[in-house]
């Protein structure tokens, strides 16, 4: 009998017991290729040598030093190197052990810096529907998505939340892709406005929706007229890349595809790859300087934040990625997954669309492509294909709630950035195979 509590107390799970590359293998010596990363995070795979090799010398080093005492060499050299790479005008990074945490900072962080402004009033946040930030209680209601929020409610902080960017669910027959972006982008004006422009201190989105609608980006235009709309108003743009960031997405910031800088950006999990449970938050100098010339004192902490050995860890992921060149290796290869899923799925009578960008792709499962309208949710498709693809050999990530919470299905991959042309192959037809036998017969 085990006395883990698990996510799910009526699953059997097998155990992991070694990594091989993009395959995580349990203790029957089954091969499970990880076309999902996890939740997007072993972007580098499961045995990559020179991040063991940089985990196993700082342990040996320095385990642990507490952040109110001291910093340590692993953190200051990752947010050098971050910084270096990052959006302009972000200038500090501020590391936590995970994206809720990071999320969790982002919005204590924007209330404290409009504190520090003498702006106190400014205390609403500003979300989208079907967005999802983190499972604490403040990044909980930051996100949107219903399912997830539903019995936590009572205990929510009120954020308001406007309509998401979804372009296949959403736009009007006739629209074209930039009028339906400024539409829905005006829906922040619109929000600020009913609010008070001088009650709001911050909008927070993902550059590419992640788990909640499965890899979703923005239509070109729509983060710059957001970027617009939070300038006029004093409003913070925090975005949130913990699950599109750290080169998912073909950028080692998401959000560069979109051509906008953020005021706060969320990174985790590429940025340990599974090798240590890290997370960042980054902010402006603006920000940053509005805290040291006041207060002097971001309150807010965990015992954790810029921990040596996840820091190092790190800080030898992004130099893998930069060394070998595997964000332009995700790029390419994303556009081969996207190219073998359009071969295989593209006219598939319950596939509506393929979607993402980088090694982030989300295949939207449908009842009827031409009304684009989504199978019902009682015959619980996601769940179906999740344990066919398992037993096939396949680990991704299917999810239900697409639409709005409760209606729609979808499948989301985000393979290692080491993945190859065969096994681009194998997730196909594994893949094929789980949602053919999960698929409801006529």
């Amino acid at each position: 009998m085990s006395h883990v509590f698990p996510r799910h107390t009526k699953a059997k799970l097998p155990t992991a017991v070694a990594g091989d590359g993009c395959y995580l293998i349990d203790a029957g010596g089954k091969r499970y290729f990880d076309g999902s990363g996890g939740a997007a995070v072993s972007c580098l795979g499961h045995s990559d040598a020179a991040v063991i090799a940089a985990v196993q010398e700082q342990v040996g080093k320095l385990a642990f030093a507490h952040t109110g005492f001291m910093t340590s060499e692993p953190a200051e050299a990752l947010a050098d190197l971050l910084i270096s790479q990052a959006p302009d005008g972000l200038d500090r990074v501020y590391f936590v052990s995970g994206g809720s945490e990071a999320t969790e900072a982002a919005i204590k962080l924007a209330r404290q810096y409009h504190l520090e402004r003498g702006e106190p009033e400014r205390r609403h946040l500003i979300a989208r529907r079907q967005s999802y930030h983190g499972n604490t209680l403040g990044a909980l209601a930051a996100g949107g998505n219903a399912w997830r929020r539903q019995q936590f409610d009572p205990l929510l902080i009120g954020v308001s939340h406007i309509a998401p960017c979804f372009e296949y669910a959403d736009r009007a027959e006739g629209e074209s892709s930039h009028d339906y972006g400024q539409r829905v982008a005006n829906e922040l004006e619109t929000e600020i406005l009913r609010l008070g422009p001088e009650t709001v201190m911050a909008f927070m989105a993902e550059p590419v929706v992640g788990a909640t609608s499965g890899a979703v980006p923005a239509v070109a235009g729509y983060f710059k007229r957001i970027r617009e709309i939070c300038d006029q108003y004093g409003v913070l743009l925090i975005l949130d890349e913990v699950m599109c960031g750290m080169g998912r997405t073909g950028h080692l910031f998401a959000c560069d595809a979109d051509e906008v800088a953020p005021d706060i950006l969320c990174i985790a999990k590429g940025l340990g790859a599974g090798y240590q449970p890290i997370g960042a938050m980054l902010c402006s100098g603006e920000i940053y300087d509005s805290i040291a010339g006041g207060s002097g004192f971001f309150q807010h902490g965990h015992t954790y934040i810029g921990h040596p050995v996840a820091t190092a860890a790190g800080l030898a992921v992004v130099q893998q990625m930069q060394q070998r060149d595997l964000i332009a290796r995700c790029q390419q290869m994303g556009l081969q997954l996207q190219a073998a899923l359009e071969d295989r799925f593209g006219q598939h009578a319950h596939v509506g669309d393929i979607r993402g960008r980088g090694l982030f792709r989300g295949l939207e499962l449908v009842a009827d492509r031409d009304s684009k309208a989504p199978f019902d949710p009682a015959l619980g498709l996601a769940g179906k294909i999740k344990k066919a693809a398992f037993d096939a050999g396949l680990i991704c990530y299917p999810m239900s709630g697409t639409r709005d919470g409760r209606l729609g299905d979808h499948i989301l991959l985000a393979p290692p950035f080491i993945i190859s042309d065969a096994q681009i192959g194998e997730v196909v037809d594994k893949l094929d195979q789980a949602i053919s036998s999960a698929l409801p017969t006529a």
